[in-house]
């Protein structure tokens, strides 16, 4: 026990929040690293490749159990979010958008398991850093905000061709206004996309980082009624969490479909 508190004594809240290095190998004179953040990217994507398929091949006539869980959120995302906005062009859509509300839920619900204390205590402090939070990394916001500005966009000139697609940009303004709208607009549908990223790297960050701090103080102190207010705290924050884990997948989600509607179907 005593060598156990003493793991955790020692040991960095801060460490689950922050990109740590696991491996780094030479690829043709570069040095590449491999970190926690891409473990659990590959630990997502594992798990979706291998629970999806397992529901889908469900046979009943009645969706039960897995299959009904995941078909009764399938259904949600179409009807109430995309079908709306994108109307006849949604069935085009809606796997790019499962994709990546599946994907970045499960990036956030894993952030929420505390799986690199467990290990590290089970392994008596000799395995270190093998969890995290990928979604509050910027660089995987980032390349996720880069994914949905691509089929935005690279939707947008293939249903309209490139310079009508260009030409909707033009806002309905007085003449002598248009070139600085213009370049407004533009720099506007550059921005929006990324705008995501932000966004969720900045709400998974914030919350993890208030825990990290609050069970520093676990650590650190001494008096135990602060140790009872800490730990319901972190508790309570932890729902918290797990309710913006949801919100911030759904989140994502609903403004990428906003964005690909606006550019397939200005119209309307």
């Amino acid at each position: 026990m005593n060598t156990l508190l003493a793991i955790l004594a020692f040991s960095n809240p801060l460490e689950h929040v922050v990109e740590q290095p696991l491996l780094t190998f030479r690829i043709n004179s570069v040095n590449v690293v491999f970190s926690n953040h891409m473990l659990m990217i590959l630990v997502a994507a594992a798990l979706l490749l291998i629970f999806l398929p397992l529901a889908a091949r469900q046979k009943s006539l009645v969706p039960r159990g897995l299959r009904n869980f995941f078909e009764a959120i399938c259904a949600l995302i179409r009807e109430e979010m995309v079908r709306p906005a994108l109307g006849e062009h949604t069935d085009r859509y809606i796997s790019y958008i499962w994709t990546t509300f599946f994907f970045i839920l499960t990036c956030n619900l894993l952030g929420m398991v505390p799986s690199d204390s467990i290990i590290r205590l089970l392994s008596l402090n000799h395995l270190k850093n093998l969890g995290g939070t990928a979604t509050a990394n910027i660089w995987v916001t980032g390349t996720l905000a880069g994914c949905s500005f691509f089929v935005i966009h690279v939707s947008g000139i293939r249903r309209q061709g490139l310079w009508h697609y260009l030409k909707n940009f033009i806002p309905r303004v007085p003449w002598p206004l248009i070139p600085m709208m213009y370049i407004l607009e533009m720099i506007g549908a550059v921005v929006k996309p990324f705008a995501l990223a932000i966004r969720l790297f900045a709400n998974m960050l914030a919350g993890h980082t208030v825990i990290a701090a609050l069970l520093g103080i676990v650590i650190a102190g001494r008096n135990y009624s602060l140790w009872t207010a800490t730990v319901l705290g972190c508790t309570a924050l932890s729902l918290l969490e797990l309710l913006v884990a949801v919100i911030q997948a759904y989140i994502f989600t609903f403004l990428t479909a906003m964005f690909i509607a606006t550019a397939v179907q200005p119209e309307h």
